[in-house]
């Protein structure tokens, strides 16, 4: 009896040993400032040096030899890097008891980082057979999303797959904000899969404020770097910098979010210029362009009304870039001619600047346009229904503010008097973090 105490107290003791290593890791930005952040993976390598070694002299009272090499692979398997010697013990784990599940999570997660994609869903699926849990769930519904293939209906269905897999895992423990944080990457990948529907990404952006609230996904640079994403989509442009500032902040060792940073300040910066500079235009070219408009540019919209893709009557009102309210203004159009467009490594948005025959410029962000197209300086360019919106941004002391109008289609709009062909529709291309997902 007092045997079989000492072996049970072994087994707790280096479970306990495991429980803290990964709860200094979790938590380590509670109990240490951001400033240390850099020094991070060195701290939990640490932690794990010693937590091994308190292993190592547990070994021999431990007869549960399946789940001792799990919480010895669990431990190798702590640092965000892949480990050969993780991926040894959590072999041997599995098949000395298969039925072990945290093996199946750690093996399929050391499989992740050696970029296993097929072995890493193996690995989850065959933890699912033994028991549903919100591991394998979410971990699952991040390897969908990643499994090769050709075909764009494959891909689809893929991607609703994970998102119903990580509903279920954030149904197994609501408090959870890793699972909700999994589910928000899942949306934003449906949301660029499907055809962009906006009440999507609102379920998104929600998905990551509740994952927020958890104390060890919001010390997740994916999070803060994926959701910025979502944000700079929806053009909330100081969103995403604070966003993509505090990934950087919490992975400095990170490139992606601070080259986003930069393509974005930059991106503001040209925008910004352009527009308050009128694309730079010599003075009289900027005349002669103000007094070549006509109504015949407006093309279709220059009837007073339109016929719908749904086949009713839109009346539409004439009025200049000032006479915009923010947000869609319904009946309206507008008309001007392209004074410039701005060069950026990321291909979205199309964006381009706009006077009208007052001579107010606005920018206008073209999203879901096919590769190749465009439109060039001194194209008349026709927007029915207007979504316009005034942007200030501020970061480090300066600020970036201009008037756009954000097109979702290039469809819609009317370019020299002629509506654009389907063919000049493409759909958008997603960026989620390279770490996570």
């Amino acid at each position: 009896m007092a045997e079989s105490l000492k072996v049970d107290d072994a087994l707790q003791t280096a479970q306990e040993v495991v429980d803290r290593l990964y709860e200094f890791r979790d938590h380590y930005f509670e109990k240490n400032d951001l400033a240390r952040a850099i020094h991070k993976t060195k701290d939990v390598e640490k932690e794990m040096e010693r937590a091994l070694g308190i292993l190592n002299n547990l070994q021999d009272k431990v007869t549960n030899k399946a789940t001792y090499l799990m919480l010895q692979g669990k431990t190798l398997n702590v640092l965000p890097r892949y480990d050969q010697g993780a991926d040894d013990a959590l072999s041997r784990a599995v098949k000395l008891d298969p039925k072990l599940v945290e093996a199946w999570n750690q093996l399929g997660e050391c499989y992740w980082k050696n970029k296993d994609i097929e072995g890493a869903k193996n690995c989850f699926v065959g933890a699912l057979n033994h028991s549903r849990n919100k591991v394998s769930l979410r971990n699952l519904s991040m390897v969908l999303r990643q499994l090769g293939s050709s075909d764009a209906e494959e891909k689809n269905k893929n991607v609703m797959e994970s998102v119903e897999i990580a509903k279920e895992a954030v149904q197994m423990d609501i408090a959870d904000g890793t699972s909700w944080f999994i589910l928000g990457n899942a949306y934003l990948s449906l949301f660029f899969s499907t055809g962009q529907n906006p009440a999507i990404l609102v379920q998104c952006l929600r998905a990551y404020t509740q994952g927020e609230r958890d104390s060890i996904a919001n010390s997740n640079p994916d999070l803060h770097y994926n959701r910025s994403i979502a944000y700079k989509y929806q053009e909330e442009y100081q969103l995403a910098i604070i966003g993509f500032s505090r990934a950087a902040a919490l992975d400095p060792t990170w490139s992606e979010p601070k080259e986003k940073l930069t393509l974005l300040l930059e991106y503001l910066s040209k925008v910004t210029d352009l527009v308050n500079q009128k694309g730079k235009l010599k003075s009289k070219r900027l005349k002669q362009l103000m007094k070549s408009m006509n109504d015949k540019d407006l093309g279709p919209y220059g009837g007073g009304s339109y016929t719908s893709s749904k086949g009713d009557t839109v009346e539409l009102q004439h009025v200049t870039l000032v006479q915009l309210i923010p947000g869609v203004n319904h009946k309206k159009v507008v008309l001007g001619k392209v004074v410039c467009s701005v060069a950026i490594e990321e291909p979205i948005p199309f964006t381009f600047a706009m006077v009208d025959s007052e001579g107010t410029c606005f920018a206008v962000t073209l999203y879901n346009i096919a590769p190749g197209y465009g439109v060039i300086i001194g194209d008349s360019v026709a927007i029915p229904e207007p979504n316009a919106q005034e942007n200030k941004v501020e970061h480090e002391g300066k600020t970036y503010k201009y008037y756009s109008i954000r097109v979702e289609t290039p469809i819609v709009i009317v370019v020299n008097g002629k509506k654009l062909g389907i063919d000049k529709q493409a759909p958008s291309v997603l960026g989620v973090s390279a770490k996570s997902e």
